[in-house]
């Protein structure tokens, strides 16, 4: 399942004050990954059945560029 193209983050500061960020986009889908990574999940974990990674330097032979559509 992609991963969504928007999300709302509430982390505490230092002093304890509740923050709410917004993020879209890539910069959505890269928290959402390093949030994995501190629940032990991998990219690999997320990928549906049958499918594999395809390396990025054989990505970027392919042409296309990236979209988060």
């Amino acid at each position: 399942m992609p991963r969504p193209l928007h999300i709302t983050v509430e982390t505490d500061t230092l002093t304890g004050e509740l923050v709410s960020t917004d993020y879209c986009d890539g910069l959505a889908r890269l928290i959402l990954h390093e949030i994995d990574h501190l629940d032990g999940l991998l990219y690999v974990s997320r990928m549906r059945a049958g499918v594999s990674p395809l390396p990025v330097e054989e990505y970027k032979l392919s042409g296309r560029k990236w979209t988060y559509d």
